[in-house]
């Protein structure tokens, strides 16, 4: 008796990996954001003119190389991640277009993720354009830790693509998020440190001022590329990296509490 063998079953065709779809549809984000003219010029003028006005009003503590770079970071982070994403969500959402590409391969996740792409390109290309103007105007400094700059951009891009996600739930419009992103556009970013050193504040105020989003990115710049911490006292190696965990900490704490809030009341169609 001779054992015979069963038919080979011809697996599945698989689909589009998750890069893929991630990267189909960031393209198609990218495509339009760079037809609406508006959209483009307003992202790239708006946060250069702000970090333009740093030496008019900045402090004199920091060097104007390390000044504007950190004004980039926080700038670009808020007027633009943050901001423009709350615009396209929403947007998006009121179009019935998030509701549109759930019913697809594509996850929550990376619906969200792949609409955050270009805003996050814009967002690293305008750091870039500031970075080399330092370089330009001759007031480049090689940064005490660069590890600690890139960490704190990183975990701030994450952070505000977390809070639009956030926002965009009470925010009815397009329109009306010129309203609803002014406690993260205006009070976070004046009590930043950008504009003004928090030792200027009484300490109850310096240490709210801390604990507000973008504050943490800012430190970090600023550690990172001078050494500094948010109080003037210099610090090197081991001390460095101990200073920076308390603003690492916040930021994670930011983003998780966020994340969690978005994934408990983010809406992907608009109240009818």
């Amino acid at each position: 008796m001779t054992a015979t063998t069963a038919p080979a079953v011809p697996a599945a065709t698989a689909g589009p990996s998750r890069l893929r779809r991630v990267g189909a549809l960031a393209r198609a984000e990218t495509l339009l954001l760079l037809r609406n003219r508006t959209a483009v010029v307003n992202s790239v003028l708006s946060p250069l003119l702000l970090v333009a006005l740093v030496p008019l009003f900045g402090t004199d503590e920091a060097p104007l190389g390390q000044a504007l770079l950190a004004a980039a970071a926080g700038f670009t982070l808020v007027f633009l991640t943050y901001y423009n994403l709350v615009v396209t969500y929403v947007a998006r959402r009121e179009a019935l277009v998030l509701q549109r590409m759930r019913t697809g391969e594509l996850t929550d996740g990376e619906v969200l993720a792949a609409t955050a792409v270009p805003t996050l390109l814009v967002t690293a290309v305008q750091m870039a354009v500031v970075a080399v103007g330092v370089v330009v105007l001759g007031e480049w400094r090689a940064p005490v830790d660069p590890v600690l700059p890139v960490l704190a951009v990183l975990l701030g891009a994450v952070l505000m693509v977390v809070l639009a996600t956030l926002s965009s739930v009470w925010t009815r419009t397009p329109e009306s998020a010129q309203v609803t992103t002014l406690p993260v556009v205006v009070a976070a970013t004046a009590a930043s440190g950008l504009f003004f050193p928090l030792t200027a504040l009484p300490e109850v105020l310096a240490t709210v001022a801390r604990l507000l989003p973008l504050t943490p990115v800012v430190e970090l710049v600023q550690l990172g590329l001078s050494g500094r911490t948010w109080d003037g006292a210099a610090v090197a190696g081991a001390d460095l990296w101990w200073a920076a965990l308390g603003p690492v900490v916040t930021l994670l704490a930011w983003v998780l509490v966020a994340g969690a809030l978005s994934l408990r009341w983010f809406r992907w169609a608009p109240k009818r």
